[in-house]
């Protein structure tokens, strides 16, 4: 509903920021190392997502659009709630996530997630990676190869998240084509 706030931060929390946007202040609950990042006074633009509750309406605030979208998908998993999803959405990307979660090694300040919640969430992962296309701007380049040659993009994207990106371009090229050919 509201995809992002561009104004002024007013005040800062240690679990939220006010941003004053057209002389309306908007709380919106961030993570630590976003609020870690912003200052009083700062222009700032932060995607947000609007959680609706029985009796609150939330919003929650990213730096990137792939924050927010690794936050939705996160929030989308029974037994994880906004806050939770928001804290996991903010360690990084969904391989960085994922290999932290197969390890064992969340950070302390994410509470309530055990072994099992932790094989729970990866395993649904697993089920919804489809719906997270981790396209970088050096996978632009190989993607629309793929693309030309005849390739899904859906399958290319796939098929790229298995290569190693510091590979040459025109290795990964060669390596997603033979994955896609099996």
């Amino acid at each position: 509903m509201i995809q992002y706030l561009k104004g002024k931060i007013e005040f800062l929390d240690s679990k939220f920021l006010v941003i004053e946007v057209g002389s309306v202040g908007y709380k919106v609950f961030c993570s630590p190392d976003t609020l870690k990042r912003e200052q009083e006074g700062q222009e700032v633009r932060i995607f947000t997502h609007l959680q609706v509750k029985e009796d609150a309406l939330e919003l929650y605030g990213f730096l990137s659009e792939e924050e927010l979208e690794l936050f939705g998908v996160l929030n989308g998993i029974s037994g994880i709630g906004p806050k939770t999803a928001m804290m996991l959405a903010s360690l990084g990307p969904l391989e960085k996530l994922r290999k932290m979660m197969e390890a064992g090694k969340l950070p302390p300040e994410i509470k309530g997630i055990g072994q099992k919640r932790m094989q729970k969430i990866l395993l649904e992962l697993t089920g919804k990676i489809k719906e997270i296309k981790p396209v970088s701007p050096d996978d632009k380049d190989v993607l629309d190869a793929l693309i030309s040659l005849g390739f899904a993009k859906e399958k290319a994207i796939a098929a790229l998240t298995e290569i190693p990106r510091e590979e040459a371009k025109e290795e990964r090229i060669k390596k997603a084509i033979k994955i896609l050919g099996r």
